[in-house]
């Protein structure tokens, strides 16, 4: 998630860069054609080619705003996560009769549960989104792909984490694991059997928030909006220069022999504009389709874990307390 009020002209550029130098050459070459080689047929009436841009601008703020549905979604199920763990630490240090090391465990564990559905959400998918190598390099150092049990090695037991190994969904056996923890406290008669279904309330409603967070993940936006968006994005900037033409020439009549070469030249750069514009509201769309790919746009799930686990570690009153995950090039993952 990007902190900063404004977006800095650096990353701008390293998702634009290139679509700009197209845009340059492209409406360049057409210009060239037009002024240099005579080719004045080339023009388009620039009438119809308004009513494509304002049916593509209707059609990408839907698509725009059914995205970011899609991100404010994941980030509510999140903050369910946050507070359903507080509440799980609150539970287990109020009706759990035993050491200071069995609440130690329940809630590591919890820690180790929030953290394997972080990297979980975070691994690739074939509908997965691909930048430009610009924008990949800077988020190469970032990503987190390593497998999801390794985020939680260092809140479990060695031997549940060598038996989490062998597991598809790390963070679905966690808190089977934590289920069972339960059932033994209830029959060593360490919790009461009530407290045993608040327990097992909490972990329903974990089972419920990874569930929709996995549907968010599983489910791709649907095609038939993300692709044609792109494609009638595409179709109107490539067409625009021809009708850009048809505007100039027709201004053109009304001014002197000694302005015209240099107003038509604006040609170029009014182009590149409009298609920037275009293209970057297409793409805003496109990168938030998916909140937990840990990019810019996305969940800070990163940065949500380590405030639970400094609540968590601070109420069961451990000194040494890790520190909150700070921004990186002005991005909180």
């Amino acid at each position: 998630m990007y902190i900063k009020r404004n977006i800095g002209w650096g990353l701008i550029l390293r998702y634009a860069w290139k679509n700009i130098l197209f845009f340059i050459i492209y409406a360049a070459g057409i210009f060239s054609l037009y002024h240099f080689l005579n080719w004045t047929f080339i023009d388009i009436p620039f009438q119809p080619l308004s009513v494509i841009g304002i049916a593509v601008a209707f059609y990408i703020g839907f698509k725009n705003s059914q995205s970011y549905d899609r991100f404010w979604e994941g980030r509510k199920i999140w903050g369910g996560i946050v507070n359903y763990s507080r509440t799980w630490a609150n539970q287990v240090l109020s009706f759990v009769n035993d050491d200071h090391h069995t609440k130690s465990v329940l809630i590591h564990r919890h820690l180790a549960w929030i953290n394997a559905l972080r990297i979980q959400l975070r691994q690739p998918t074939s509908f997965s989104l691909k930048e430009n190598a610009s924008v990949e390099k800077l988020f190469k150092k970032h990503r987190e792909q390593q497998p999801a049990c390794d985020a939680s090695k260092h809140f479990i037991s060695d031997e549940e984490y060598h038996e989490l190994l062998q597991r598809k969904n790390t963070a679905t056996h966690i808190v089977k694991n934590q289920g069972l923890h339960i059932k033994q406290l209830c029959d060593e008669g360490k919790i009461t059997e009530f407290d045993k279904q608040l327990f097992h309330g909490v972990l329903e409603e974990l089972y419920n928030l990874q569930g929709k967070c996995e549907r968010i993940k599983n489910t791709p936006f649907p095609r038939q909006y993300a692709y044609f968006s792109t494609v009638f994005t595409w179709i109107f900037v490539l067409l625009l220069p021809f009708g850009m033409l048809n505007v100039f020439e027709s201004e053109l009549k009304e001014m002197s022999d000694e302005v015209q070469p240099w107003f038509i030249f604006l040609m170029i750069p009014l182009s590149v504009l409009v298609s920037w514009i275009f293209t970057t509201m297409e793409k805003i769309g496109s990168n938030s389709e998916d909140p937990f790919e840990g990019r810019v746009n996305d969940v800070p799930m990163t940065a949500l874990c380590r405030t639970i686990e400094i609540d968590l570690r601070d109420m069961l009153d451990e000194k040494e307390l890790p520190e909150k995950v700070q921004p990186k090039d002005n991005i909180l993952y």
